[in-house]
């Protein structure tokens, strides 16, 4: 059975797609913060060394998101965030990528954002950080073909998580909705459906590539 790490999945995006992942018999495992503190470092280096056996598939999906002008944005929002976002995937990725290496074997699908691809005011560290993820997927997708890893990046748009309805009204959300395209925003299952079959032994060609899951909001 292949094991799947998945971080931030105790809800919305990260719930779904840890849900895809175990009904389909993968192994899931989708630590707390109790295990997994993605802002220490400590506990960082302290999930690596209690999983020596690493993971066949690891999905990088916990993100933080202060909205805010540059000029307000508080210093620690923005270590926060570039440690979430950034520094912390690439502290689990070199982790655990040596075991992959060593069995020639592994998917790595790191969560984006469309605002990675289009711009929006108050996203500048969030931004910069999406922006961030993509370029380690495309670096890590050269560096790993060797070794049968194969890493993408899955951009979602808006998403109609329980955040969402939680922080914006009805009304709000329908006129974000008047702007997609497809004239509504995504269910967490769908951009799930993306993650897995990239992350799964089903993808076996495409890596270092972001896939926008956004219902044609980003191409306007």
């Amino acid at each position: 059975m292949y094991k799947v790490l998945v971080t931030g999945g105790s809800r919305g995006i990260g719930k779904a797609i840890s849900e895809i992942f175990a009904e389909n018999s993968y192994e899931v495992l989708s630590p707390g913060r109790n295990e997994l503190e993605l802002t220490s470092k400590g506990s960082i280096r302290s999930f690596v060394k209690l999983n020596p056996d690493g993971f066949d598939v690891i999905i990088n999906n916990a993100g933080i998101n202060p909205i805010n002008s540059i000029e307000d944005t508080k210093e620690t929002d923005i270590e926060d965030t570039v440690m979430v976002n950034m520094v912390a995937p690439i502290l689990l990725t070199r982790g655990f990528v040596p075991k992959m290496k060593e069995r020639k074997s592994g998917r790595i699908v790191n969560i984006g954002s469309i605002w990675s691809v289009v711009s929006k005011p108050k996203r500048s560290i969030y931004g910069a950080t999406k922006h961030g993820i993509h370029g380690l997927t495309m670096a890590l997708a050269s560096e790993l073909s060797d070794f049968g890893v194969l890493v993408n990046t899955v951009s979602p748009g808006f998403t109609l998580t329980d955040l969402t309805k939680k922080n914006n009204s009805p009304a709000e959300i329908s006129k974000i909705e008047e702007q997609i395209p497809l004239g509504r925003m995504a269910e967490p299952e769908e951009i799930a459906r993306a993650v897995f079959f990239l992350g799964s032994y089903n993808n076996t060609y495409i890596t270092g590539q972001n896939i926008v899951v956004d219902g044609g909001y980003s191409i306007q």
